[in-house]
């Protein structure tokens, strides 16, 4: 798969509107649903980097990848309890060590889906345990001004997977019945400015916290190896 990342794909673009959004998320949702139903695999980790272009044509498909924490049901109950995701993407079930099933991967979605409308995560703390805190409670909003133009079937086609209740949530199949995916209910006007800035903000963000993360983990290895040396 040679054409790029989602979120990068986006900020590239000269022009990006929800109906754009609804088009990828309509995508995503096709191969979950395929995955669900026919295959009865749980991905167990969608999120942005496991979202590829085909190529680098403007009409690319998006291709799912990554199926290294994946589950396949085949006739086993379709309930699991091992805890896997990535932070920010994880459902609440899996956080509250609530046994889950499939709708974990519509709970990935629905932030991907916030994030392609505003450029943010609906959950953020530099602090894991208050990220996950966050997430257990399904505690997010639409904030003022980012959201202010984004129409009303875009923000409840989100609330409708972003559901603490599992059992409430949608799923694939009926979030592909949406009118925000099916019908006329994406708006055309343009986000790119709003969306696109808030994308490099995070990506930015991110790659200066992997940097941290780095110097922390070989300081640490440097006091332990003058701790050994000193010990010896």
């Amino acid at each position: 798969m040679t054409g790029g990342e989602l979120f990068d794909r986006i900020i590239e673009k000269g022009s990006y509107t929800e109906a754009d959004a609804s088009h990828l998320v309509k995508q995503i949702l096709e191969a979950v649903n395929y995955l669900h139903t026919t295959l009865q695999i749980v991905h167990r980790d969608i999120k942005p980097e496991n979202l590829l272009y085909y190529d680098e044509s403007e009409d690319s498909k998006i291709m799912i990848s990554d199926f290294g924490l994946s589950k396949n049901l085949g006739f086993e109950n379709d309930i699991m309890n091992t805890a896997c995701g990535t932070p920010g993407y994880v459902a609440p079930e899996v956080l509250s060590r609530k046994p889950y099933g499939k709708a974990i991967d519509a709970w990935s979605i629905g932030v991907i889906t916030y994030i392609l409308l505003c450029g943010y995560p609906p959950f953020y703390e530099e602090n894991d345990a208050l990220l996950f805190e966050q997430i257990k409670q399904a505690a997010f909003e639409f904030d003022s001004p980012y959201w202010d133009h984004i129409g009303a079937p875009a923000k409840d086609f989100v609330l409708t997977l972003m559901t603490k209740d599992p059992e409430k949530r949608h799923t694939c199949a009926q979030a592909l019945k949406h009118e925000w995916i099916s019908g006329s209910g994406a708006k055309l006007d343009d986000i790119s400015k709003s969306v696109q800035t808030q994308l490099r903000e995070q990506m930015i963000r991110k790659k200066w916290k992997k940097v941290f993360r780095a110097t922390s983990v070989i300081n640490q290895m440097k006091r332990l190896q003058i701790t050994k040396s000193v010990a010896d």
